[in-house]
């Protein structure tokens, strides 16, 4: 029988996505200040990334003619991977409290960096994802394999790119620079 240790502390994240400038809905909405409410400070926000270009999906939601625009959070949370579905909870009623007429116009999924992995939370059921409680499943979008983010077949399509694994690899140093000081 194996025994049982604690779990490793991972770098809770959120990939923000937004009706157009991200600088207005995430600075001058007050969404920033919300997630800073609930999960306390943020160590890193990416540069503004092209989330249009890999679907339409969202934009009968935030706006037919709307660029949607993406953007990669830290949060400074060194936390459980067992806190992901109450975390994903927690910023499905932040977005909920910034839609319009009940249609989002600031996306956040939430998730968290490991040393190995990258983890979503979602409320969608698909063979790939695991039921955590709570109505939410997890996904391992990436996995950190030879020095670099690997994605699989069902990885959203914008992780599997270039730059998101370019912020993500931001993300993961200031992990590993956050975890030696936990060990």
């Amino acid at each position: 029988m194996g025994k049982l240790k604690k779990s490793e502390m991972v770098n809770y994240v959120i990939h923000a996505f937004t009706a157009g400038n991200s600088d207005y809905w995430l600075n001058e909405t007050g969404v920033i200040e919300e997630i800073k409410k609930h999960f306390g400070k943020i160590d890193y926000i990416s540069k503004p990334l092209d989330f249009q270009r890999f679907t339409d999906y969202y934009n009968e939601e935030m706006g037919k003619n709307i660029v949607v625009e993406g953007r990669m959070i830290s949060l400074e949370l060194m936390a459980s991977p067992a806190f992901l579905a109450d975390a994903k909870l927690i910023t499905n009623k932040i977005e909920e409290k910034f839609a319009i007429d009940g249609k989002r116009k600031v996306n956040l999924d939430v998730g968290y960096v490991h040393h190995t992995q990258f983890v979503l939370a979602t409320t969608k059921q698909q063979g790939n994802r695991i039921y955590i409680g709570r109505n939410i499943y997890a996904e391992i979008t990436l996995m950190y394999v030879y020095g670099k983010w690997a994605h699989s077949n069902n990885s959203y399509e914008n992780f599997k790119d270039e730059m998101y694994k370019k912020e993500l690899e931001v993300i993961r140093g200031l992990y590993l620079k956050k975890r030696k000081k936990i060990k």
